[in-house]
């Protein structure tokens, strides 16, 4: 696997993450609460890209590893902003997978 390779696998998971994450996320939380997660997340995808895309051997590559975890950092974060946000999809998904309290639940 090349690093352009890497990096561009990386990307493509980075895109959806942020509606993956938007499932585990609540609307409550803070800002700092949510980067957190979202950090946590991409850097769990990252490790599981490469595991699948390279097998465990390839984390005897570093630059591999590394540059597919900031891919999908980067995806992540870039999609987030310019895309899932915008469109209010993420906040929905969000809203929508959060248990709602017994004064909510009308």
């Amino acid at each position: 696997m090349s690093p352009l390779d890497s990096l561009t696998t990386g990307a493509q998971v980075g895109v959806i993450l942020p509606l993956l994450t938007a499932v585990v996320q609540r609307p409550a939380w803070s800002a700092r609460a949510k980067q957190i997660v979202a950090a946590a997340a991409a850097l769990i995808a990252g490790v599981l890209t490469v595991a699948v895309d390279g097998g465990w051997g390839q984390f005897q590559h570093g630059t591999h590893t590394t540059l597919t975890v900031l891919g999908v950092l980067a995806a992540a974060q870039t999609s987030y902003d310019l895309l899932w946000k915008p469109t209010k999809l993420a906040p929905l998904i969000e809203a929508a997978t959060s248990r709602k309290g017994p004064q909510q639940a009308e």
